[in-house]
């Protein structure tokens, strides 16, 4: 099993920046991929950025451009660099490590925090 604890969040004014961290309670090392993904009220939850094991990134178009997401895998931890911010960014981000073998082998997601962006 492993654990997923975000940190991070908060109220920012909008063209704020917030960073993100994840850190997790087992190795990221050999995660496939670990992501960052938000939920607005009455909304899905949509993924906004992920790194691969071998340190490729995807983003949301929404936010490329301002936010940046990386690994740290000595700390065990993925962060989200948001920069920018627009209210529309206002959502839970919870963050999510995916395995397809070994020891962990599954999908993880931490509580998620909260990011509201005011105008």
């Amino acid at each position: 099993q492993v654990q997923l604890v975000e940190s991070g969040g908060g109220l920012v004014q909008a063209g704020g920046s917030l960073r993100l961290s994840c850190a997790a309670s087992g190795s990221i090392f050999s995660a496939n991929s670990m992501g960052w993904y938000r939920q607005a009220p009455g909304k899905q939850r949509e993924l906004v950025a992920a790194i691969t094991r071998g340190g490729v990134t995807n983003y949301a178009d929404s936010v490329k451009g301002r936010f940046t997401i990386s690994r740290d895998n000595a700390k065990n931890t993925v962060y989200l660099q948001m920069n920018s911010l627009k209210p529309e960014d206002t959502a839970v981000y919870s963050c999510n490590a995916r395995y397809y073998s070994g020891i962990y082998n599954g999908d993880y997601w931490g509580q998620g925090t909260q990011v509201t962006i005011s105008s």
